[in-house]
């Protein structure tokens, strides 16, 4: 009975899951995102993914994969640049704490930089 029943979604990211991937994405931004001739191989990069999913699976609601934490970072880059837009053309909610997280001081507009 088990292989007729439907497959059941991941639950959503927590909290504390949001936070460890931000942290450890940024930590190792360099290698991850790097362009040019000094840019991390695939290897690399694949193990640097391995590394972050093991620091975020211990506080995570379910176990996660690499492509799991891929698309949570890419969805929160788009969702905070997304925003950043809108404030950028004076509309929309003031920008949340968090939007600094992901963006460098220079791309946060001015009402949203901190003091």
């Amino acid at each position: 009975m088990a292989e007729d029943s439907p497959k059941r979604r991941k639950a959503n990211f927590n909290e504390a899951e949001t936070e460890v991937l931000i942290e450890q994405v940024l930590k190792h931004e360099q290698l991850l995102f790097a362009a040019g001739p000094g840019r991390a191989s695939a290897g690399q990069k694949r193990k640097v993914w391995e590394l972050i999913r093991h620091k975020v699976n211990p506080v995570a609601a379910c176990p996660r994969d690499v492509e799991d934490l891929k698309k949570r970072w890419r969805d929160l880059k788009r969702r905070d640049r997304s925003k950043l837009c809108r404030l950028s053309q004076g509309c929309g909610p003031p920008a949340p704490p968090a939007l600094g997280l992901l963006l460098a001081p220079e791309e946060l507009p001015p009402a949203a930089a901190p003091p």
